[in-house]
């Protein structure tokens, strides 16, 4: 877990501004691109039980699923200006989506406005326990080079087109001369189903969503796309751990951050984003999210989101060139 040390300091000053931070009357929409059921979704849920008594109003959900996330986002981008709207958006889609296809809705730099990171992840690949021990895959390294043998035989499901899962296990591909097929599907929910029903075999996603069937044993934890390994799955090898498959330089962090609408005046987003560092400056909010694979990160100022979106999107844009991933 990361918590950024300004939080700390501001709690107290926070506390001092939460009557402020009640006068919200008004709903907040947070809309969140996927389907109920994935990672996106878990978080949501957390974070809206939480933001709305530190708004003083009713955090309400959208679920608006669709284009590897691109429809939610879209809404968000056209959403009221008052303070009223906020989205749950990811790095793929404020700085990868924009390499990805000329005929984008909106545009990621203009159309949004950066109110807060909220947490940061690596991917965890996950194997359908059945299919693995069908096909003799006792580690990702099994995986991989079965894979080169069987072309487009080993079927991985992704929360849809240009996230990064689809993205990830393309560079993976072509680093390494794997040989698995994406699937898109509308939200990480509905792949996971199929993934526990042996319809797909696999699944690169962030951690929310996949570590409680890892821990039934119908699916296992094969590795991370960070370089390192993680603390808290020490025993599950990092990208760092394949050199000999081409991987030693590959590693995918994601990120989550929220967003309002391009416009929103600058007073709606330093509320918001107070709101979020009040919430977070909690240690339960962490410890709820540490076992599932989110690490806690929260902006300073919107401009401290502002400066990570500008850093990321160069490293996004060569790994959309690597995978070669689109969005049609």
């Amino acid at each position: 877990m990361t918590l950024r040390r300004d939080v700390i300091f501001g709690a107290a000053a926070l506390s001092l501004a939460a009557p402020a931070l009640r006068a919200q009357s008004r709903p907040v929409r947070l809309v969140v691109p996927f389907p109920p059921g994935g990672a996106v979704d878990l978080l949501a849920r957390i974070m809206a039980e939480r933001l709305g008594p530190a708004l003083g109003t009713n955090v309400v959900i959208e679920n608006r699923g669709g284009a590897g996330g691109m429809i939610g986002a879209d809404t968000v981008a056209k959403g009221d200006k008052d303070g009223t709207m906020i989205g749950l958006l990811s790095v793929t889609t404020l700085c990868a989506f924009p390499f990805m296809t000329s005929r984008l809705p909106f545009n990621p730099r203009t159309d949004f406005a950066s109110v807060s990171q909220i947490t940061d992840g690596a991917l965890l690949c996950v194997v359908n326990a059945e299919a693995a021990r069908r096909n003799g895959w006792t580690d990702f390294r099994k995986l991989i080079q079965w894979s080169r043998a069987h072309p487009d035989q080993v079927k991985m499901g992704s929360s849809g087109t240009g996230t990064s899962s689809h993205i990830n296990i393309e560079a993976i591909n072509a680093a390494a001369g794997a040989k698995i097929l994406h699937v898109p599907y509308r939200g990480g929910g509905p792949a996971i189903t199929d993934m526990l029903s042996g319809t797909i075999d696999m699944m690169f996603d962030v951690m929310p969503a996949l570590m409680p069937h890892v821990a039934t044993g119908k699916v296992l934890a094969f590795a991370v796309s960070s370089g390192p390994r993680l603390s808290i799955l020490p025993e599950v090898p990092g990208m760092a751990d394949f050199a000999d498959l081409g991987l030693a330089q590959h590693s995918v962090v994601t990120w989550n951050a929220v967003m309002a609408p391009g416009g929103t005046a600058p007073e709606h987003v330093a509320r918001l984003n107070a709101a979020i560092r009040q919430i977070a400056a909690v240690p339960e909010f962490a410890e709820r999210l540490k076992p599932l694979g989110y690490g806690t990160v929260v902006s300073e100022t919107p401009a401290v989101l502002d400066a990570l979106i500008a850093r990321d999107t160069p490293l996004w844009q060569r790994l959309v060139q690597v995978s070669g991933a689109r969005l049609e």
